[in-house]
């Protein structure tokens, strides 16, 4: 099994521009040295979805990035009063 790769943030926009301007994905590929197809298939839905903030994240955190302090408060809270009512 291959070690995963962390693209820079650079090259994972440079990739959609050049998608998007219409560029075969094989020829994205091998300029780019990006590895997999469907890692550029990923960068551009997010893209397309308006999550352009998950390009920055780090490999292997995709369901915990971006979850804000607010997020982690509320799901204490209920912890907590879910607690209370057990007792």
């Amino acid at each position: 099994m291959r070690a995963r790769v962390d693209y820079p943030v650079e090259i994972k926009l440079k990739a959609i521009e050049m998608r998007l301007t219409g560029v075969p994905v094989k020829e994205v590929l091998s300029q780019l040295n990006i590895r997999n197809h469907t890692q550029l298939k990923m960068w551009m839905k997010w893209y397309r979805n308006g999550e352009v903030y998950r390009l920055e994240q780090p490999v292997g955190k995709q369901y915990a990035y971006g979850k804000d302090s607010h997020f982690e408060n509320e799901t204490s809270n209920l912890e907590a009063e879910n607690r209370q009512v057990k007792q």
